[in-house]
């Protein structure tokens, strides 16, 4: 699918704007670390910018395409998914990026899975660290 390729490139390329139009107005991100999605492009765009500085050493290592059940409607929509390998904080992760797409071919949702689980914990942090100091979370409050 076209719209996986460019946004494989943007993403490769550090290109927001390249990736804002790919996406829906709704589109849902499910994180590996949140019960509930980001939700809309603007969140979902200020989520990408966070995760492009984290990333270190990012590359996309395999693609495959089908389809899938959506979590929004249960239909199933044309989807691919993105293997990738990346570090943060000099611990590796591995990947996956599922993309699902509209009637349009834009992304409606996407799913991010990674692996170990101490390489979650880290991404967490840095990302959320990200997000408090972008202004798109509150910060934590301290207990």
């Amino acid at each position: 699918m076209e719209t996986a390729e460019r946004f494989r490139a943007a993403v490769e390329a550090g290109d927001l704007a390249a990736l804002d139009e790919l996406f829906t107005d709704d589109v849902r991100f499910y994180s590996p670390v949140k019960f509930r999605p980001f939700e809309g492009r603007p969140m979902v765009l200020g989520l990408f910018g966070v995760l492009l500085r984290t990333f270190e050493d990012f590359r996309y290592i395999g693609q495959f395409d089908g389809a899938a059940e959506t979590s929004t409607d249960g239909a199933e929509a044309p989807s691919e998914i993105l293997l990738f390998r990346a570090a943060v904080n000099g611990m590796q992760i591995h990947g996956i990026d599922l993309l699902q797409f509209d009637e349009t071919g834009r992304i409606k949702e996407f799913t991010v899975m990674v692996r170990p689980q101490s390489a979650v914990h880290a991404l967490s942090e840095a990302v959320l660290a990200g997000l408090v100091a972008d202004g798109l979370v509150p910060a934590p409050a301290d207990h």
